[in-house]
């Protein structure tokens, strides 16, 4: 074995988005791509000697060649160790586990969450710092300028190892640790739940159906629900991790999720239905014929998160994108707690958890989460629904009927518009950000608008800045506009249109969502000219 240093020159457009490097899997593929942004990683974090990185993937085609590329550029740059889970596999809350619990100095994880995979789908990298989450934007631009000067990089040329037979190999002088993926984060879900309670839930008749979308998760779900909990052998579908995650397109949300829906509205259904993404961070709840909004989902167990014996203390605080619902602002007020606003993009929670300032957070791309890690978690929130079922001896129905009834139903929408020309997408957006110093006062729809801004975001913790974020349109009754551009996308751009109506009578809070929604929706395209300036005379996705 020796280690080469390999001449190359910049590529252009290595630039993370929301939560990592995210491109198509041919140009991932292309000699010196993954190569050049792994050295740019490394040249940023500095003098790596004697430190442990975590690795792993969500399965996807080129996750295990990819492996093998990151350890022998690893083993060239002085690294002690690196831990990597068994066969490549290795979910995003579960790879902050590993990172917290073994003291690891960061991660690299290779995954375009919930993007479709395969060889024409989409791959990614990200790299998480050593609290877990994922890198701050400090750190990510400082690894984008290194990406436009970079001149060569540094990798062993070493034989590939068995990433397949847990055990321990070297290459150079770093030890290669195989682990099971599952195990450290079983555990960790064992303290925080009523495992006790949830068995005795399977154990007298429950019914669930999880499905995996052929993703991470399908391990961990295995594991845990028919494993350590009893639940019937099938209660997991589409378990085992695919590279093409068997054609799924594995964001888990009632469109993408079609098989899981159709299921959970048959008279025979099963109890309880859930799903997780690609990269196992994401969830979707579904009662029968009852899907959860994330936004309900998020404040539905923040208001009874002392059923589980991991929260029995109490919340700290609530942490929320900015285009998630204010559902949960009305729990934080109940209890007593701060909510707190941020950008879209889980980096943004991790100095309020660090800081103990929030202990639930949550998106409403399907992203929920805690303190016990710093990325949100598809798993966990499935097993935290599990416990307060099984402490109540509700429907999921009943649970959220009754919080509509106790807090106000905020009704939610999210149209997506995907894949439309950038530079349309970006003209759009402008000409709103011309139109928002006159819109304060005006009637949009029977609406009267109280402010219009582009969000932008000072962390209260360490007084870093984000703007831009999206904007705002807030109106009287307390209904909401918000339109931003998704940064988790490869192809064009993708426009995202949030639609938010409070309704405090419960004697209203059972109208077709789309229907409450109508006047907003007819409303952003009248003021922010959607049909006219993308093209579409509807969205691609409705969630």
């Amino acid at each position: 074995m020796a280690i080469q240093t390999i001449a190359t020159q910049p590529i252009a457009g290595q630039k993370p988005g929301t939560s990592g490097l995210r491109k198509k899997t041919a140009v991932f593929s292309q000699p010196y791509y993954l190569e050049n942004f792994v050295q740019s990683v490394f040249d940023t974090l500095g003098d790596c000697t004697g430190k442990t990185l975590v690795l792993g993937g969500d399965g996807r085609y080129h996750n295990r060649k990819a492996i093998q590329t990151i350890l022998k550029m690893a083993a060239a740059h002085g690294y002690a160790s690196v831990l990597v889970g068994q066969g490549g596999i290795l979910s995003t809350p579960a790879a902050s586990c590993v990172i917290r619990k073994r003291g690891a100095a960061g991660g690299l994880i290779l995954s375009a969450s919930h993007n479709p995979g395969g060889a024409d789908g989409d791959f990614g990298i990200k790299y998480n710092i050593a609290a877990g989450g994922p890198a701050p934007e400090s750190v990510t631009d400082a690894i984008y300028s290194r990406t436009e000067s970079i001149t060569q990089y540094r990798i062993s040329d070493a034989q590939d190892i068995n990433i397949d037979t847990i055990g321990v190999a070297q290459i150079e002088g770093m030890r290669v640790e195989v682990f099971d993926p599952v195990a450290d984060y079983a555990e960790l879900m064992s303290r925080l739940f009523d495992f006790d309670a949830i068995r005795k839930l399977f154990a007298g008749g429950f019914t669930m159906r999880f499905d995996g979308m052929s993703a991470v998760s399908g391990p961990y779900a295995h594991a845990i629900l028919e494993g350590m909990l009893g639940a019937p052998k099938g209660t997991v579908i589409n378990g085992t991790p695919l590279e093409d995650f068997g054609g799924h397109h594995p964001d888990p949300n009632p469109v993408n999720a079609a098989q899981l829906i159709a299921l959970m509205a048959q008279p025979d259904a099963p109890d309880f239905g859930a799903a997780s993404d690609g990269d196992g961070d994401r969830n979707m709840i579904v009662g029968r014929k009852f899907d959860v909004t994330p936004s309900d989902s998020l404040a539905v167990l923040a208001a009874n998160a002392t059923v589980a014996p991991g929260y029995r203390a109490g919340l700290k605080g609530i942490a929320r994108s900015m285009p998630t619902s204010r559902a949960a602002d009305k729990v934080a007020q109940a209890l007593g707690i701060p909510c707190h606003e941020t950008p879209t993009g889980w980096k943004y929670f991790g100095t309020l958890l660090d800081a103990d300032m929030a202990t639930l957070c949550g998106e409403e791309s399907y992203g929920t989460g805690s303190s016990h890690v710093r990325e949100k978690d598809g798993v966990w929130a499935v097993l935290f629904w599990l416990n307060l079922l099984a402490a109540t001896g509700k429907s999921v129905e009943d649970i959220v009927t009754a919080h509509w009834a106790r807090f106000g139903r905020h009704y939610y929408s999210r149209h997506d518009y995907e894949g439309i020309d950038a530079a349309a997408a970006n003209l759009l957006m402008n000409d709103l950000r011309v139109k928002l110093p006159a819109l304060k006062g005006q009637n949009l729809n029977g609406h009267t608008v109280e402010l219009a801004d582009d969000f932008s975001y000072t962390d209260p913790v360490d007084g870093s800045t984000a703007a831009k974020q999206g904007i705002r349109i807030v109106m009287a009754d307390g209904s909401r506009i918000v339109l931003r551009l998704s940064g988790t996308g490869t192809e064009g751009a993708t426009l995202r249109v949030y639609f938010e109506l409070y309704e405090p009578d419960p004697a209203q809070q059972r109208r077709p969502v789309q229907q409450a929604l109508a006047s907003l929706i007819a409303a952003a395209d009248s003021v922010a000219a959607i049909s006219l300036q993308t093209g579409r005379s509807s969205p691609s996705v409705i969630t």
